[in-house]
């Protein structure tokens, strides 16, 4: 049971990435999906849920609108766009998953118990 990121890399303020993250071992279905992001010298902090019935959360208000999160079942895997991102969006950024979650997003201490991707660095220049 693994989570591989992917799509990191170095864009200029205002630009965009895609980040995808692959389940093997697994299906998504029924499972809630996740983004988390940690910038230097901070605490890893959520950004996206989305539910095992498509129901999205987001954690911060300065994502909305910027960034979405979808998943492709068939596919095993989930993404995060981000668009206009800015100097602050800089982290490394975590994917995760965690079954049995299909109509309410887990809580902090039920997501440590889900699958986790390795990470993947996201650098915005000024």
């Amino acid at each position: 049971v693994q989570l591989q990121a992917s799509g990191g890399g170095l864009v200029q303020a205002g630009g965009s990435l895609r980040l995808s993250c692959s389940a093997s071992g697994f299906t998504l279905d029924y499972h809630a999906i996740g983004w988390f992001r940690q910038a230097p010298g901070k605490e890893r902090e959520e950004v996206l849920c989305m539910t095992g019935s498509g129901d999205t959360t987001y954690y911060s208000d300065s994502m909305k609108g910027r960034f979405t999160i979808s998943r492709d079942n068939a596919k095993t895997t989930f993404y995060l766009q981000m668009n206009d991102l800015k100097p602050e969006d800089t982290a490394v950024y975590y994917c995760a998953a965690r079954g049995s979650f299909y109509y309410t997003c887990p809580s902090l201490d039920q997501w440590v118990s889900g699958s986790w991707g390795q990470g993947t660095q996201v650098t915005v220049s000024s």
